[in-house]
């Protein structure tokens, strides 16, 4: 059986958070991290930035369905003048990347040492000299963090304002974030918005209430029709089609919006960060489950299988539990038998 300590030793966990109705019902941090800790979120910043997007559409901001070429004219001779911001949050863009400008944009995102004989490179270098070729737009998922890291560049465009004071005004301070968070930046200074964010793990659970919150408060930072449009739109043969289908056999899903989202009941949707970065939002059930780690493999499949698979099981006890009862889901039950290992089906392993 596998319990609690032993599923966060074998995902290699620095903090756990469990919310429910906004109330943390389970917390455990390993002794490198605190309550200040600022933990990257690798490519679940994805999932931030496209909630913020729709905040700034909602406000009339920002036109996910307008080319880039209207926000930034100077890929107007790329594979990306065509495609639409809407295209960039789903994952829906081929623009035919090379060997060449993938090397050119491992050195713009600036997380490795620039090698001594290469010239250096900024994101809006890299995005305005990347060769004209013939994009496709629309089809199979397509997941290529370039996409996500140019549209930090339209919505600054689209805002006249730095991604990170759009961020702050319009979502960070917005939500009552305890701590600020922090955004890497290219050699230029131009911001990482495809993985660079890193936040508290409360915040980062706190980004996950917000989408619960959005279905129940008038005043919601995140628009309630935010939240039924990721529920209920995404293309899923464009996800049955593309290259993590096969990764994620067993669920059914989509991608929309930044976010996955599993349609096997009850409904789920996680932003998804390598290295073991994971926040999962039940808004049916009002959960916010905040998962960060380090694991040793970039894209490590039987982790990230665990703990979807673990995540899911103790979801199923959970409201098993509260149907049986009548009452709503008794968290701090299932917490106490996760850590006895007696929530769990024998393949849970």
């Amino acid at each position: 059986m596998l319990t609690l300590d032993t599923f966060l030793s074998r995902t290699q966990t620095n903090g756990l958070i469990v919310l429910k109705d906004g109330i943390n019902e389970c917390e455990w941090t390993d002794e490198g991290m605190t309550s200040d800790t600022r933990h990257i979120l690798m490519s679940a910043t994805k999932s931030i930035v496209g909630l913020l997007c729709r905040v700034l559409a909602d406000k009339q901001l920002l036109d996910a369905s307008l080319p880039l070429s209207h926000y930034v004219p100077e890929i107007a001779h790329t594979a990306y003048a065509n495609a639409t911001a809407r295209d960039l949050l789903d994952m829906q863009v081929e623009p035919h990347l090379d060997e060449v400008d993938l090397s050119r944009y491992s050195t713009a995102v600036n997380w490795n040492p620039v090698p001594p004989d290469a010239t250096p490179l900024g994101l809006h270098d890299f995005f305005r000299t990347l060769p004209s070729r013939t994009s496709s737009n629309g089809g199979p998922f397509r997941y290529l963090s370039a996409n996500t890291d140019l549209l930090g560049w339209v919505i600054e465009r689209a805002t006249d304002r730095s991604f990170a004071d759009c961020l702050s005004s319009h979502l960070w301070a917005a939500m009552g974030a305890e701590k600020s968070a922090f955004v890497t930046l290219d050699c230029q200074g131009s911001p990482r918005t495809a993985g660079g964010l890193c936040a508290t793990l409360h915040d980062f659970a706190h980004v996950g209430q917000l989408l619960i919150d959005a279905q129940t408060h008038t005043r919601s930072i995140v628009p309630r029709t935010w939240i039924d449009d990721v529920m209920k739109n995404g293309d899923a043969d464009a996800w049955a089609d593309g290259e993590f289908a096969q990764a994620f056999r067993r669920w059914k899903m989509r991608y929309h919006s930044g976010w996955y989202i599993i349609d096997a009941a009850p409904q789920i949707l996680f932003a998804l960060g390598i290295h073991g970065q994971h926040l999962f939002v039940d808004i049916e059930h009002r959960m916010v489950i905040a998962k960060l780690s380090s694991h040793a493999v970039a894209l490590d499949v039987s982790a990230i299988e665990l703990t979807l698979r673990s995540v899911a099981e103790f979801r199923r006890i959970a409201i098993a539990d509260s149907r049986g009862r009548g009452v709503g889901i008794d968290v701090s039950i299932c917490i106490y038998l996760w850590r006895q290992g007696r929530t769990w089906y024998p393949d849970v392993k």
